[in-house]
C-alpha cells in the first residue's frame, strides 16, 4: 500500500504559469505595472510610426 505522503503529492498538481506570474505580479506590484505601462507604450509608437512611415502619398 501506499503511503499517505505519496497520496497526497498525487493529488496537490504543481502551480500553473498563469497562477505563478499572477502570484509574482501581486507580490511585484508597481514595478510590474510600471514594466507593462512602458510595454504598452512602446507598442502604441511603433504602430504609430509604421503608420506614418507606410502612409501612401496621395496628391490633392
Amino acid at each position: 500500500m501506499e503511503n499517505k505522503k505519496e497520496i497526497l503529492e498525487k493529488k496537490v498538481a504543481p502551480p500553473s504559469f498563469i497562477k505563478l506570474a499572477m502570484r509574482n505580479m501581486v507580490r511585484k506590484g508597481s514595478k510590474s505595472i510600471s514594466h507593462f505601462s512602458i510595454t504598452f507604450l512602446v507598442l502604441i509608437g511603433i504602430l504609430i510610426l509604421v503608420a506614418t512611415i507606410g502612409k501612401p502619398n496621395i496628391p490633392v
